[in-house]
């Protein structure tokens, strides 16, 4: 399998796990809910993680003109970490 593939494929499973029950998803939920216009919820939804995603892209871009990876990578897992125990005593 070509390596662009791999990426792609590995990508796609880690997003796709990572965003089952997320808070993006439940407000997609809501707004269909509410609105009951699955169309544009969806067309909406589709534009605006389009747009975070690209932001990740370039700025992971050119952080790592920057930062080392590894370092980035250490980073990125403490900023998660600290998230998870901000909202575990409810301060996000």
């Amino acid at each position: 399998m070509p390596p662009g593939i791999r990426v792609l494929l590995s990508t796609f499973a880690l997003l796709f796990i990572a965003e089952l029950g997320d808070k993006t998803q439940l407000a997609v939920i809501n707004m269909t809910a509410k609105h009951r216009m699955p169309l544009w919820v969806f067309l909406g939804a589709t534009l605006a993680l389009t747009a975070v995603t690209a932001l990740g892209v370039l700025g992971g871009g050119l952080l790592t003109r920057v930062v080392p990876e590894l370092m980035l990578r250490k980073l990125a897992a403490g900023l998660f970490v600290l998230m998870g125990i901000l909202m575990w005593f409810d301060r996000l």
